[in-house]
């Protein structure tokens, strides 16, 4: 199984993480062999597996270290990934996702939508084969909850022109660093690491994810659709009003709002001179500021977990965010 380039430079952690994919291909089996194949191409499509990396990683922090519980929880935390994307995809109506036709595209909003409730329910088959091992693991609505709050703050924020940079952040919180959160929150608590640690796990996935998502949405603005895997400035049409134009409306909303009014019929000239004007007031570089800011706090939380090559390697994934560029 082919796994994404950047890999290459973690080798243990990169055979865990074939361990991940192949745990996930053996537990989607479903009747309709087309949509099956459409589900596996996706788990092959190109994803980092952040998730699941960090996962594994905080799962070495703890005393009772077991890779195949440690491989089980990473990999059902990734399915509930792309199960929350399956469902992004349609109610934002994109084509694309990591460069492949979405299943919607292909398939219909149905089946995409029962292919995302499929994988919820594999989740949790994935998990329930180490139930005993992982009780104390809160997988559980509370965290489900904080996820759908931020896809449903991002809904109510729809072509908002004078969204704040809390409510942003209050949004992303929610929609991508809460399951980053979870997944070193959960690696940890799964190999009975202290409170403290735990605590530490937990802190760092919520920062790593909050600088992951600011990024993501810095690329939106600075990629090509074939660079980024997606059609680009699709949010910002969509009214998805992310950090950089945030940043870039404030004090010249006058500016930004004949252009954006156009809403979903916004033209290539108008999307054109909205990034001029993101460039104007320098709304990526105040992002990306951010950015820094929250990985620097997760690596200042990452040195104060115990000592190992799994701590060597989380400070070192981490620094990364920063640098990616797809």
């Amino acid at each position: 199984m082919q796994l994404h380039a950047m890999w290459d430079d973690y080798p243990a952690l990169s055979k865990d993480l074939q361990e991940v994919l192949q745990t996930i291909e053996s537990n989607i089996q479903i009747r309709d062999k087309h949509v099956e194949k459409n589900v596996k191409d996706l788990i092959h499509a190109g994803g980092k597996l952040l998730r699941p990396a960090f996962a594994l990683l905080s799962a070495q922090a703890g005393p009772e270290f077991d890779k195949e519980r440690a491989v089980s929880i990473a990999a059902a935390l990734e399915v509930l990934h792309m199960a929350t994307l399956i469902h992004d995809d349609v109610v934002d109506d994109s084509p694309l996702r990591r460069g492949i036709p979405t299943i919607h595209s292909k398939y219909g909003r149905n089946y995409a939508v029962y292919t995302g409730d499929y994988l919820f329910c594999i989740c949790f088959k994935i998990l329930s084969a180490h139930a005993s091992s992982v009780e104390n693991i809160e997988f559980n609505s509370k965290n489900i909850e904080k996820i759908l709050m931020g896809e449903l703050d991002q809904m109510r924020t729809s072509y908002k022109m004078d969204v704040t940079v809390r409510e942003y952040l209050s949004r992303i919180s929610g929609k991508t660093a809460q399951l980053f959160a979870l997944s070193c929150y959960s690696g940890a608590t799964g190999s009975k690491a202290p409170r403290m640690t735990v605590a530490k796990c937990y802190n760092i996935g919520h920062y790593l994810g909050m600088a992951f998502q600011i990024i993501d949405d810095v690329l939106d603005y600075t990629s090509t659709d074939e660079g980024l895997g997606k059609p680009v400035l699709n949010d910002m049409k969509q009214g998805i009003y992310s950090l950089p134009l945030i940043y870039a409306m404030k004090g010249h909303l006058a500016e930004f709002e004949p252009l954006l009014s156009q809403k979903l019929d916004m033209t290539d000239d108008a999307s054109e001179q909205v990034l001029a004007l993101i460039s104007k007031y320098k709304g990526v570089e105040q992002a990306f500021k951010l950015a820094s800011k929250y990985t620097n706090k997760a690596l200042r939380e990452i040195k104060k977990l115990p000592a190992g090559a799994y701590r060597d390697d989380m400070y070192r994934l981490t620094k990364s965010i920063l640098d990616r560029d797809i």
